[in-house]
């Protein structure tokens, strides 16, 4: 058989793309953490990809489609690859990524812009700020950005709902990556997006961007189907959204209580494949007769084209309000609500700067394994607060948090008897937290029960497909 026999051969054979595109984005990753051999480990990851999938390049006998593959993977895709960003990485084979070189430099820092992307309900943003930032306030290796997006101020900026950071260290400064949930309901095919980084680790800017986003349109896939529950729960998948490299899914729940959270834990389709859900953007709140509605857009791994129908499982998430009680009294019980579980506290004494509380815990199971009972250890750090009862109606039921110097909400745990739940907390009244003038008279105790509520797990139910676009 000759050359043009054995390529013709080649040619039929069909690439498993995204075998490739793992493979050497495996090989990269494992690469760059060898920072003092990075170019040569580069090579070496692309060398040994192609040792896998048996290509002679001495020979010249390299399929035309892999070749474009390796060409392009530790170039355009090399920034997703170190954040482990795989819809980046399909999205550069797919030349959907739009590169950026854009420069500011305030105050001896340097911030480019890189890249960005917007697939699916997902806009995505990466950058080099040089190592000038190391002469911040910051501890070296930490780089935080105080930054907003478009004209918005502070938290109450919806660009920053979910938005994530991921860093990598490189010789002279630190890639990032900024992923942002897209906050509206309605879709733009090309925006700008204006960014204001005000201060990176306490060095003041500002460094301004105006970062051109695009996408194409996604494809619609209307649902429209409802599940109801007992208590008055309803569930109706609206439609996913699929773009080039991810999916989005848009659905409504009503529930009686505000709070509570249902959610997907997992997506299942006809074929087995499992699609997992990741960040949420609310879209729209209300309350009706009929309940609390809240409409959901939510992450989702890409759809496969093939399937017909697709299996849901839904989890309930009980809201259950904060227990309360002043300490007025040296002993007392709190129940949680809409649960089993209370609080029997023993004894609540002073002793100078340290106030300390003894109690134990009733309607948790006989025996609980050492993970759940390492996971409540540390959550009591944090379930109880201290709150001035003269500043209670201080505390934003929105976004609660004890008053500054009214309020403690850190404690130190002491294990008294594990084998029947019995311990004591600590409170620090002196210190970074305090109340002024404290007394116990004048203190409420708040008690969070919600660390030791169980998502529920409600019935599945199975959509079938439509094939047809909206």
């Amino acid at each position: 058989m000759d050359n043009k026999e054995i390529l013709d051969s080649i040619e039929k054979i069909p690439v498993p793309k995204e075998k490739v595109f793992d493979a050497i984005s495996k090989g990269i990753n494992r690469d760059m953490k060898k920072e003092n051999r990075k170019r040569k480990n580069v090579l070496a990851g692309v060398i040994t990809t192609a040792a896998i999938l048996g290509i002679t390049f001495a020979s010249g006998l390299v399929h035309p489609t892999v070749n474009n593959v390796l060409a392009k993977a530790p170039i355009i895709g090399g920034i997703f690859q170190k954040f482990n960003d795989q819809t980046g990485v399909d999205l550069s084979y797919q030349n959907a990524v739009t590169e950026l070189n854009h420069s500011v430099t305030q105050n001896g820092v340097t911030v480019k812009m890189t890249s960005a992307y917007f697939d699916g309900s997902v806009v995505s943003i990466t950058g080099f700020v040089d190592d000038g930032v190391e002469n911040g306030s910051n501890e070296k290796g930490e780089v935080s950005f105080d930054v907003n997006f478009e004209s918005n101020k502070g938290d109450d900026d919806p660009w920053l709902n979910g938005k994530s950071t991921d860093l990598n260290k490189v010789e002279n400064g630190y890639y990032f990556q900024w992923k942002m949930n897209y906050p509206y309901i309605s879709f733009k095919e090309e925006f700008t997006l204006p960014i204001t980084i005000h201060h990176i680790n306490g060095i003041k800017g500002p460094w301004e961007f105006d970062i051109p986003i695009q996408q194409e349109q996604n494809r619609t896939l209307a649902l429209n189907v409802e599940k109801e529950y007992p208590d008055d729960i309803k569930i109706q998948v609206k439609e996913i959204l699929t773009a080039k490299a991810s999916s989005s899914l848009v659905y409504e729940t009503v529930q009686t209580y505000k709070h509570d959270d249902t959610i997907f834990s997992k997506v299942v389709d006809d074929k087995g494949n499992v699609y997992r859900l990741g960040n949420q953007t609310v879209l729209d709140e209300s309350e009706q007769a009929d309940g609390y509605h809240r409409t959901i857009r939510s992450e989702m791994t890409e759809l496969n084209a093939n399937a017909v129908s697709l299996t849901f499982y839904p989890h309930l998430s009980l809201a259950v309000p904060k227990a309360e009680q002043l300490l007025d009294k040296k002993s007392f019980t709190l129940q949680g609500e809409r649960i089993n579980v209370g609080l029997q506290v023993n004894d609540v004494t002073q002793k100078g700067e340290k106030l300390v509380l003894d109690y134990q815990f009733t309607g948790l199971p006989e025996i609980l394994s050492r993970h759940k009972l390492d996971i409540m250890n540390h959550n009591l750090k944090y379930a109880f607060w201290l709150v001035d009862e003269k500043y209670r109606d201080k505390i934003d039921p929105e976004n609660p948090f004890p008053p500054k110097n009214h309020g403690i909400s850190l404690n130190s745990v002491k294990v008294i008897d594990e084998a029947s739940l019995h311990y004591q907390s600590t409170f620090d009244l002196n210190g970074d937290e305090k109340i002024e003038k404290f007394t116990l008279e004048n203190t409420i105790l708040f008690f969070d029960f919600s660390s030791f509520v169980s998502s529920e797990e409600l019935e599945p139910f199975t959509v079938d497909l439509q094939n047809e676009d909206e």
